[in-house]
């Protein structure tokens, strides 16, 4: 497929892609133990996403793919007290995990599986999802076809194949053989969108009246909602538009700083601006909050305040433009060099056609704009949160050296840098995503009757976030070796027991052999070695 059609995806043309972009679709499953009628999972240390503190030693039962019992066996360094214990019959399934850290199956808010242009088979997005223990994703956007991904919905949510639970929303105006100009067009859409079976839409941008009449009619008929407010319409239709209609979530950070805005009303592009270069693009991007109210003033307090009340969520995807202010870091990644294919390293590489791909002649300069940008972005989206917002996690990977899996565990890094406590960005990770996408019910915390959606790991996260990575973090060990310690160890989805370090060699299995097809090495971008 040719790159420049994952730009025009970008921009919410009316173009159907389901003939040009759809990937190989995952094959059937051959991972994962379970379900079973009666799973023990014995000793852990419970992280439930609620907020609470952790608390353990606990014994966890599963009865098919629900939570039956939650039993506390014991106190930290003492004999856990075998009379507290769930007894286990000669059929159930009993694994002993004393020291363990359970958690809540992450979800992945803003999560594209892929396309054509990055050469990513379905099987290889949905192990590097699942080995890093996000069990439920928002394909925002639908860019392989709506009929692809509920194909690939439903086949995961019949544990036919390995991949976390698929919530696929539809760019808004796909599939429409017309432009859509006019209300009575967009409610039409939106009803014929519904009827297809799309979980909810993804916003780009249009005319107002087309925006309004979109978003609430979406709403009215129980649909959900997200929106990447594009410069080329934000001058006419900010956040502050767009949650009043009733739009779910905002995705990024763009639409924010208009909202903001005092002394302008349109921001302070260069004069030679093309939205097509998308240097220009992300470069000015990167000067934007500086152009905005500043912290705590009376215009932010007031933007804040009235998205508060909407129960507007944010859903900032952090790590997505982190090249912006350090190239280097986001490029030089250690996980690229063995779980990153190919096809997908030469789509980040510099390029003027490819979304994503801007790195014309990228500066020290942008690098310090972009990490002004990120304070005050930061700034605004940790006081949401103190403010009882609520702030999920999306990764939005695939695109800018952000890989499937790696960049969600860094996303939730961006969080802690941004004033998170480790659990206030665990709680998003988990149950305001779950709140987010209506699912709250289902999943999101470890909790009697919901979805046994479970991560398990040897580390304690809170301490260290960067154990979440499969390649875990380095410590040194008693003979002054440095040793890597971490990476989840099982994913539980729907009841089901995964290997998540199994699955990571599966991974590096798929691009070993693209490499060897190929003949190919990843090297840095104008350099031979």
């Amino acid at each position: 497929m040719n790159r420049k059609f994952l730009l025009l995806a970008f921009l919410g043309l009316y173009i159907s892609f389901s003939s040009y972009c759809q990937i190989e679709s995952a094959p059937d499953r051959e991972e994962g133990d379970g379900q079973y009628g009666r799973l023990i999972l014995r000793g852990v240390i419970l992280i439930d996403g609620t907020g609470a503190p952790p608390v353990g030693p606990v014994d966890i039962v599963v009865e098919k793919n629900r939570i039956a019992q939650i039993q506390v066996v014991g106190y930290p360094g003492m004999p856990i007290d075998e009379s507290r214990r769930p007894k286990a019959g000669p059929e159930d399934k009993v694994y002993e995990l004393e020291g363990h850290y359970l958690l809540p199956g992450f979800i992945d808010s803003h999560a594209h599986i892929g396309g054509r242009g990055q050469g990513t088979p379905a099987e290889y997005v949905f192990k590097l999802w699942m080995a890093h223990g996000i069990t439920t994703i928002r394909d925002p956007s639908a860019g392989n076809g709506l009929d692809w991904v509920l194909d690939q919905k439903k086949r995961s949510a019949a544990n036919e194949i390995t991949a976390p639970r698929i919530l696929a929303y539809t760019s808004f105006g796909q599939g429409s053989k017309t432009p859509i100009t006019t209300a009575e067009q967009a409610k039409a859409w939106v009803n014929e969108n519904a009827g297809k079976g799309a979980d909810g839409i993804k916003f780009f941008g249009a005319n107002p009246e087309v925006m309004e009449a979109a978003i609430m009619e979406n709403k009215r008929i129980g649909l959900r909602s997200a929106m990447h407010h594009q410069q080329l319409d934000v001058a006419r239709w900010n956040v502050l538009n767009s949650a009043r209609a009733g739009l779910t979530s905002m995705e990024h950070w763009y639409g924010l700083p208009e909202a903001l805005f005092e002394d302008r009303t349109i921001q302070d592009f260069r004069l030679d601006y093309n939205y097509q270069n998308e240097q220009h693009r992300f470069g000015e991007a990167g000067k934007l909050w500086k152009q905005a109210a500043a912290p705590g003033s009376d215009h932010w307090n007031k933007v804040m305040n009235e998205l508060l009340e909407l129960d507007f969520t944010l859903d900032p995807t952090f790590n997505i433009y982190e090249a912006n202010r350090d190239m280097m870091r986001a490029r030089t990644a250690e996980w690229h060099s063995v779980y990153t294919l190919p096809s997908l390293w030469e789509f980040y590489a510099p390029s003027r056609h490819s979304h994503g791909s801007y790195w014309f002649d990228w500066t020290t300069e942008e690098e310090i704009q972009w990490k002004e940008n990120y304070r005050l972005w930061m700034a605004f989206v940790n006081e949401y949160k103190n403010k009882g917002g609520r702030v999920a996690a999306g990764s939005d990977s695939g695109f800018i050296y952000q890989l499937y899996g790696f960049a969600y565990i860094r996303e939730l890094e961006l969080l802690r840098e941004a004033g998170f406590h480790p659990l206030e960005v665990l709680r998003s990770a988990t149950l305001y995503g779950a709140e987010l996408l209506g699912m709250e019910n289902e999943v999101g915390t470890v909790e009697v009757g919901k979805l046994a959606d479970f991560i398990i790991l040897e580390e304690n996260p809170l301490q260290n976030l960067k154990v979440l990575y499969g390649t875990g973090a380095i410590r040194i060990d008693e003979n002054n070796k440095p040793i890597r310690v971490g990476g989840v160890k099982y994913t539980v989805k729907d009841g089901i027991v995964f290997d998540a370090k199994k699955l990571l060699e599966d991974v590096r299995e798929i691009v070993e052999k693209q490499k060897t097809e190929q003949g190919y090495t990843i090297t840095q971008p104008g350099l031979a070695w």
